[in-house]
């Protein structure tokens, strides 16, 4: 007979490692909380309630009252960094989530959750269940038993983990569980300020007591050590029996077991329900409370008209008859509005008329089936609030055109301003129709992203955010079918109707919002001059898409696949037996237990070796498999990764690969690709490099044009500091590499070494972007030190980088924000946190948000200005890419000088007034590769 399971959630532990997770991004919702640890938390709760299905369930607190270790020891987690903001806020959220879950809180007056969970391990283990301990905290290896395990919580897409006495014996290599509270006493824990055997860490600790058992039994022979391990004892015995006091996880805690109050209650779902619509975790709730999720949403003052099929332009004082529309029992869009269909000729005439007389619109379109194979099914219009026209689309081509193009003159306006959100897409099909928008233009989900970066952008989030109400999602509409399996044509011409019309609704009513949201930032100007000219532009690019060379793809993969066969033949033959190279557990006991390679790092969670790149990199230039396995690595990914899986990313209609550029991803600024992501083409390794040949121009008549800022951010860096030596260097057309070395080595240019040069670099780039000393060290492989001494120099060299640096920080620190070149801001929460490592991350996007940003900035207004100039020319040559700093083209060969002359002129002067000269490195070729 099974034994009863008892689940025991650490609270902050796991509070914590969800807010750090989530660190360098941030869920935040529309005002302005960070989520992340209540999100993270609720995700480690679900993983445990459904993949383990416990039959009783506790989550355990630290008491806010003093706890009786700090009673005798004061010292006792002293130095703890202050609890971020953030958590104290989120904190009471998660209490309530957890009371919602009928799962009970457990906590004791002067002791920690470690002890509750200790305690009441113990005890269930007495009464026949079998306990798990839900923590990443390694502390909690001392409890562990034949019926006590550890339970850490999936991370970073591996599964959870489970420890049972030989998982923590393996990992601390120990006999006996409880010693993990031996080797804690001898190394100690530097963030709760147990201070432990001075010199002596994880390694040798996990010697000592392999050897001597426990630490009372250490001190006892302490005659039988030599040197400077018994010099390291003798010092540290009181602070070794006292740092073993304070690692012992208490078993007394004043919590009684009761099995009755431990079992689950059923969940109640109107208040997670309310509690997740306050955090804006619409996905979530739905996803674990389907049907039972509803966003409170105001009660509407009058009822919804619905959809009108006929009678479309209603006289004055006539009443549309009401068509009530209904989801699991209840109004879905419950604000007052009136939506018609529009299906006959003469009413699309009618539509047609009004939107041709009105100053602005929004419109949304509808398709079915994949990018690839996009059909438009209909369209919506909104011209006031409330009231909204669906326009459907027959699923034949031919006929769907005929109908879209009845509204050319509408999208060819001039003189209205068209809205959407995320309007780029519907440019695209309405693209795919020959139907193209002209400016004027305006997005709802880009304004709303200059508005404030961390916000989501998604516009179900912001209707519930701003408007109060929740969109109908395709789900309720058509079921989990979804709408590449069920035609939307099958579907109740007022249903489709609701849904559609609804979309270009909301939008307009969001115009409104985002409107008052960039006036707060002053983003009126870079929305109008930058962001929504750049639209135009990314809709061309994706549009156009960019040629592949899919023989030259099949044939370097069969390349790959033979060295890669090659490669391991050499492995196998090195290390005298075959195994899984793909493994890493595998490779790590071949590595280091059969061919005995020395090993300095500390094992995985699981007791396995580390063979990461890092691990592995620092013995590549001592043992030739290693060197091997990073090559056979490196084939293997990019075999995968990129030979074999881009052909089948053509498009079929076109046959040329088209990525999506995002506006609203980089918190920088910075455009983003994806699906695929052709900015991640690798570019640092030579094999690498080849498969830039793979992207060829449309036929013979054209070739790859590339065009690549040099250096941009570091001219960024000068132009912002304004720091004499900096800008100096570049008007002088020096390395700037090889210039600051100089100056920092206090030697003659000409005298640099490579290692001078490749320091510098490191100093060049890191610093701007906030990295310390100890970061720097790790970088180049030197003392910290030596480290401190370079950064020490590099700031009297360059006094404006060290001035620009405190200057932006305290700005940020006064104001909230920091604000690139064209004024566009990246508002940093964090950065009067009284937590340094929440602060100092702050500090860091403090510092290098401007530059980067700038320089994302600049390439933007280049984009603009070639494309519009192309347009101007009557060019046949395209822009196709943007790769950070790098523009691609199709050039069409009789353009090649004028283009050049262009594109040189357009992104050396996007920005006209930088005190310091841009250079644009530019070449043709048959391919991407030989272009670059």
């Amino acid at each position: 007979m099974s034994r009863p399971t008892l689940y025991l959630l650490d609270a902050y532990a796991l509070i914590f490692r969800a807010y750090y997770a989530f660190l360098r991004n941030p869920r935040i919702n529309s005002k302005g909380l960070n989520t992340s640890a209540m999100f993270g938390f609720v995700n480690a709760l679900e993983e445990v309630l459904n993949n383990r299905k416990p039959s009783h369930i506790a989550v355990c607190f630290d008491h806010k009252s003093p706890n009786v270790r700090v009673q005798e020891f004061p010292y006792y987690k002293a130095n703890r960094q202050e609890t971020p903001e953030d958590i104290r806020i989120a904190e009471p959220y998660i209490r309530s989530i957890i009371e919602a879950y009928g799962i009970p809180i457990l906590e004791a007056p002067g002791y920690e959750a470690d002890d509750v969970i200790g305690t009441l391990a113990k005890m269930a283990e007495k009464n026949g269940y079998d306990t798990f301990m839900v923590t990443p905290d390694k502390d909690f290896g001392q409890l562990v038993s034949d019926h006590i395990f550890m339970y850490k919580p999936a991370k970073q897409g591996n599964g959870p983990e489970i420890w049972g006495p030989k998982e923590v014996c393996e990992n601390y290599g120990i006999r006996r569980p409880e010693q993990v509270i031996d080797i804690l006493a001898l190394m100690g824990d530097t963030v709760d300020n147990i201070p432990g055997v001075k010199g002596i860490g994880e390694k040798g600790a996990s010697k000592l007591v392999h050897e001597w058992d426990t630490v009372e039994n250490i001190y006892q022979n302490i005659d039988q050590f030599k040197g400077s391990t018994r010099e390291k004892l003798e010092a540290s015995r009181q602070l070794a029996f006292d740092s073993k006091k304070l690692a012992t996880i208490l078993l007394d805690a004043p919590v009684p077991f009761d099995p009755d109050k431990l079992m689950i209650d059923p969940p109640d779902a109107e208040k997670l329900s309310s509690i997740f619509s306050e955090l804006e975790f619409r996905t979530l709730g739905k996803r674990i409370l389907g049907d039972q999720f509803a966003v409170n949403a105001p009660v509407a003052t009058k009822p919804s008209t619905g959809a009108v099929q006929s009678n479309l332009f209603e006289q004055p004082g006539e009443e549309a008859s009401e068509i009530p529309l209904s989801s699991a029992g209840r109004n879905i869009h419950n604000t007052p509005h009136t939506y018609h269909s529009v299906v006959t000729a003469q009413d699309r005439e009618a539509l047609i008329r009004k939107l041709l007389t009105t100053d602005a619109f929004a419109f949304d379109t509808e398709t079915t089936g994949l990018e690839s194979q996009m059909e438009i099914v209909g369209m919506s219009f909104a011209i006031k609030p409330g009231e909204a026209y669906y326009v459907p689309c027959p699923l034949d081509f031919e006929g769907a055109k005929a109908i879209v193009s009845e509204f050319l003159p509408v999208f060819s306006n001039p003189k209205a301003l068209k809205i959407g959100h995320n309007i780029k897409f519907d440019m695209k099909v309405l693209r795919l129709y020959d139907v193209v928008v002209a400016d004027p233009i305006y997005d709802t989900m880009v304004a709303h992203f200059i508005a404030d970066t961390h916000i989501r952008h998604k516009m179900d989030v912001m209707a519930e955010a701003y408007l109060g109400y929740t969109p109908v999602s395709i789900e309720e509409l058509i079921g989990k079918k979804g709408k590449n399996q069920l035609s939307m044509q099958d579907i109740d011409l007022a249903r489709i109707t609701e849904y559609a019309a609804e979309d270009a609704d909301i939008t307009l009513q969001l115009k409104s919002i985002t409107d008052q949201l960039l006036s707060e930032v002053q983003g009126e100007t870079l929305v109008r001059k930058l962001e929504f000219p750049l639209i135009h532009v990314l809709t061309d690019m994706e549009f156009e898409g960019i040629g592949l060379d899919v023989p030259f793809l099949n044939a370097y993969s069969e390349t790959l696949g033979t060295e890669l066969y090659e490669m391991r033949d050499r492995i196998y033959k090195i290390s005298g037996v075959e195994f899984n190279l793909d493994s890493p557990k595998q490779l790590g006991d071949i590595l280091f237990e059969h061919l005995k390679i020395p090993y300095s790092g500390s094992k995985t969670k699981t007791g396995q070796y580390g063979t990461s790149e890092d691990i592995l990199a620092l013995l590549k230039d001592e043992y030739e498999i290693i060197d091997h396995i990073l090559n056979y690595r490196e084939l293997a990914k990019l075999k995968s990764t990129y030979v074999d899986a881009l052909p089948s990313l053509i498009n079929p209609r076109t046959g040329r690969v088209h990525t999506t550029f995002g506006q609203t991803i980089a918190a920088t600024g910075r455009l983003a690709s994806n699906n695929p992501n052709l900015q991640n083409i690798p570019i640092r390794t030579e094999r690498g490099r080849e498969i830039r040949k793979a992207f060829i121009p449309r036929d013979d008549d054209f070739l790859i044009f590339s065009a690549d800022y040099s250096q941009i951010e570091l001219r960024i860096i000068a132009a912002i500091t304004q720091d004499e030596g900096m800008m100096e260097a570049f008007h002088r057309g020096e390395d700037i590499h090889a210039s600051t070395a100089a100056k920092v080595f206090g030697v003659p240019l000409e005298e640099v070494s490579k290692e001078m040069r490749r320091r510098a670099k490191a100093v060049n780039f890191g610093l701007a972007y906030g990295q310390s000393a100890f970061g720097l060290a790790q970088t180049l492989g030197i003392t910290r030190s030596e480290s401190k001494e370079i950064i020490d120099n590099y700031f009297s060299k360059f006094p404006g980088i060290k001035k620009y640096m405190t200057e932006t920080v305290e700005f940020a620190r006064q104001h909230g924000y920091i604000e690139t070149i064209l004024k566009r801001r990246r508002y940093l929460r964090d950065i009067n946190s009284k937590n340094p490592t929440v602060r100092a991350q702050a500090e860091r996007n403090a510092i290098n948000s401007p530059i980067q940003g700038s320089a994302a900035d600049m390439i933007k207004l280049a984009m603009i200005h070639i494309h519009q100039d192309m347009i101007y020319q009557g060019l046949r040559s395209r822009m196709l890419l943007q790769v950070h700093d790098e523009l691609v083209f199709d050039l069409y060969k009789p353009e090649e000088a004028a283009l050049r002359a262009l594109v040189e002129d357009k992104m050396k002067h996007a920005l006209p007034d930088l005190p310091v000269p841009i250079e644009v490195g530019m070449g043709v070729g048959e391919n991407w590769l030989e272009a670059h």
